[in-house]
């Protein structure tokens, strides 16, 4: 049994009775799905009007990204700076790449399993002379640019400021990781520093409330934009390629992630109602980035430790993308499959290490998945890069799965990696998948966890690799 002062104190933080129920119309994922579909209707009935509304989606990407830089840097260094044991920084963030490791290269894995099973390709006999490279050759050229050196050497900012304004997460993470473990090591000293950014941490999680006001408008935007410039029938023309990787992608979900929270004590489906406006939002903007601040800001709330969450979720933006990944050997061998190229079990098993190497460069961001597909086609031999014409009509609609998948496994990742460090407050983490509401009340909004695990009786946690 839990101490009485402990289970005061969780008492306290998740009190059991319910805020008052808002209207139907005030909540934010109904919002945001009235808009979806508003938008839908508007770019099919009438497309030139709807690609008009691009700037409404763009804008409010810009105004989220505005934001995550102050949210992730005030987040690390504040909790790397309240942690008495600046080993486990090293410890956090070692377990959570072994995680990411672990779940993304079975992410490829299945889209390879998958890929050669429903053979989505077969059957098209593409000629690969007919195919024009033009349409691609700028992701071409990105991918040629994105090599693991540079990216490593990328992860160095100019100057120690320059990340909060470049906006680069993984730049962000490193200065604040130094910034933390430097105002710890300076005692006394880096106190007042200390007091006044967790001071500054409230306004900013404030805005952060305010800017997700604004979400409806930009998934409006965003799918007004989308359906009018490509159209719902341009999904028709690979409507095997589209339905096998969603289908995928869903089990990945389901089945794979859903066994590895049942293990961690609780359940996928209930973490999906717990952030499902956030995954709304990244349906809508087709963005996982769009919803980051959110969703650092909901696991912190719903028991994670703060440190954990400062590092797992950032992290993972660049290294534990499951949806992309998924998407990247399936695309793979649906265009070796329409063009009639054979890929022996060799190549197949290069093309799995290829993609998880270019895979771990990629950002939580459109596009990002069609770059490391170029990237990855233009290491594999005999597997032309021109291919990726055959997808490119497609690639719109496939990125709001690949983001959802992504940002699905990062909530997991973030659940699962503070348990394993045995940080995750798991009767506030039950009680809140059990009543969502429950983030309505200030006592859980103004009191986020930063406490160690309360288990009344805790499994030796096995390494996931």
């Amino acid at each position: 049994m839990l101490p009485n002062v402990v289970a005061d104190n969780v008492a306290s933080s998740c009190p059991p009775s319910a805020p008052a129920r808002k209207r139907w119309y005030r909540v934010l994922y109904i919002q945001v799905l009235i808009a979806i579909v508003i938008g839908v209707l508007l770019g099919w009935l009438m497309p030139d009007l709807g690609q008009s509304m691009k700037p409404l989606g763009d804008g409010f990407i810009k105004l989220v990204k505005m934001i995550i830089a102050p949210v992730i840097f005030l987040t690390v260094v504040t909790g790397i700076a309240g942690m008495s044991n600046l080993g486990a920084v090293g410890r956090i963030a070692g377990k959570a790449m072994v995680y990411f490791l672990c779940w993304s290269t079975l992410a490829l894995v299945v889209g390879l399993i998958i890929a050669n099973v429903v053979q989505p390709g077969a059957g098209m006999h593409i000629d690969p002379a007919s195919l024009d490279a033009s349409q691609v050759s700028g992701y071409v050229k990105k991918a040629h640019d994105a090599t693991i050196t540079a990216f490593i050497l990328n992860i160095i900012p100019e100057t120690l400021v320059s990340p909060l304004t470049t906006g680069n997460v993984l730049q962000v993470l490193f200065v604040a990781i130094l910034f933390g473990i430097s105002i710890s090591l300076a005692g006394e000293h880096g106190r007042p520093v200390l007091n006044f950014l967790e001071a500054l941490s409230t306004p900013v999680f404030k805005a952060v409330g305010m800017l997700m006001r604004a979400a409806p408008v930009g998934a409006f935007g965003a799918m007004a934009y989308t359906i009018g410039a490509y159209g719902i029938q341009s999904i028709s023309n690979l409507a095997i390629l589209v339905a096998t990787f969603y289908l995928t992608s869903l089990f990945f979900v389901l089945v794979i992630l859903g066994a590895v929270a049942r293990y961690n004590g609780f359940s996928i489906l209930k973490l999906i109602r717990l952030i499902k406006d956030e995954l709304l939002l990244v349906l809508g903007t087709s963005s996982s980035e769009s919803a980051l601040p959110a969703l650092m800001q909901k696991m912190q709330r719903a028991g994670c430790a703060k440190p954990v969450v400062g590092l797992v979720v950032p992290m993972g933006y660049s290294f534990n993308l499951d949806g992309t990944n998924i998407y990247m050997t399936l695309a793979a061998l649906f265009i070796a499959q329409a063009l009639n190229i054979e890929l022996s079990l060799g190549h197949q098993l290069m093309l799995l290490l290829v993609a998880m190497l270019s895979s771990k460069g990629a950002a939580g961001v459109t596009g990002a998945g069609f770059i490391t597909l170029a990237a990855t086609l233009t290491v594999l031999p005999g597997l032309p890069v021109e291919g990726m014409v055959l997808v490119l009509g497609v690639d719109r609609f496939m990125s709001e799965c690949r983001s959802l998948t992504n940002f699905t496994g990062n909530a997991v990742a973030a659940i699962v990696v503070s348990r394993w460090d045995k940080q995750l407050d798991q009767q506030r983490l039950h009680a809140v998948l059990d009543n969502p509401a429950l983030l309505d009340q200030p006592e859980v909004i103004d009191e986020p966890a930063n406490t160690p695990v309360l288990l009344d009786d805790p499994k030796p946690m096995v390494n996931p690799a």
